[in-house]
């Protein structure tokens, strides 16, 4: 049956409730696996850490959503080879799919084996390469950040928006330490040090996609990272932007599935946030 609607109903189920479906269930799941990684395995570096319960919580959802929507695309964290160059042929592969889903089944693993509660289960079903539905699922906090194309943004049934900062000296930023540590960690690093003493403060929690959904709940002003890949951003960026932000690549071009470079923010600070993160870099 072919949707003339992204947002329609498939064979009695949503998509939007397909994807709330898996990431709770996903999301509860990792939650019971908590303090019971003993060896995480490396990728690329040690700050780039995978464990089993990634892996399951991606067969866990993959196989969720195939029962629903056995002839959708499916991209997933922990089915690309780890690399940066791995992860952009990987989305420049799939992002033209009629319907992909895009899969972080623990953003913050580096996190969740060290028992630091700032993870997340990340799922967005993009369309013909527009995301159309993004659900973030934080197990500690027990809040689901839901977002459709055109609807807005909600955790628990309230409707999210952005923050009011309109300058960046009164903003609380977010960021992060990638896990490339010739490329991205530097220039990340730099950035932090040019901005540090121009805004209120700066977060580093360890989740991109929590950093998002945070950001959308009014509850960080902006946030910038290098190097991240799809699965990292989707959810997050559709939530964002249906909560009135903004998000960008690093040059302020609009978002789209292949931007590694972000710049997201409530919109008021994005422009005077570009122009900084120009400065650090030159």
């Amino acid at each position: 049956m072919k949707e003339e609607n992204p947002s329609s109903i498939v064979g009695s189920k949503s998509f939007t409730a397909v994807a709330i479906n898996c990431a709770a269930k996903a999301g509860e799941w990792v939650k019971t696996k908590l303090g019971t990684v003993e060896q995480p395995h490396l990728k690329v570096s040690v700050a780039d850490l995978v464990t089993e319960i990634d892996r399951g919580s991606e067969r866990l959802i993959r196989k969720l959503i195939s029962t629903h929507f056995p002839n959708h695309a499916f991209l997933g964290e922990e089915g690309v080879e780890p690399g940066a160059a791995a992860s952009s042929q990987a989305i420049a592969a799939a992002k033209d799919a009629e319907y992909l889903w895009i899969v972080d089944p623990i953003d913050g693993t580096t996190n969740f084996v060290h028992g630091f509660p700032f993870f997340c289960v990340s799922i967005a079903l993009a369309h013909k390469g527009e995301v159309i539905v993004g659900v973030i699922y934080d197990p500690i906090s027990d809040e689901l950040f839901v977002a459709e194309k055109g609807k807005g943004a909600y955790v628990h049934g309230k409707r999210l928006a952005v923050s009011k900062e309109q300058t960046l000296e009164q903003s609380l930023l977010a960021s992060g330490f990638p896990a490339d540590p010739s490329y991205a960690l530097p220039l990340n690093l730099q950035s932090m040090v040019h901005l540090a003493p121009k805004v209120r403060n700066i977060r580093a929690a360890g989740s991109a996609a929590l950093h998002l959904a945070h950001l959308a709940a009014g509850r960080l002003t902006g946030f910038w990272e290098y190097n991240l890949n799809s699965w990292d951003l989707a959810a997050g960026s559709l939530i964002l932007q249906e909560a009135g932000g903004t998000i960008t690549d690093i040059e302020g071009s609009p978002y789209q599935l292949e931007v590694r470079n972000v710049v997201a923010t409530n919109g008021h600070i994005h422009q005077e946030l570009l122009q900084e993160l120009r400065k650090s870099n030159q």
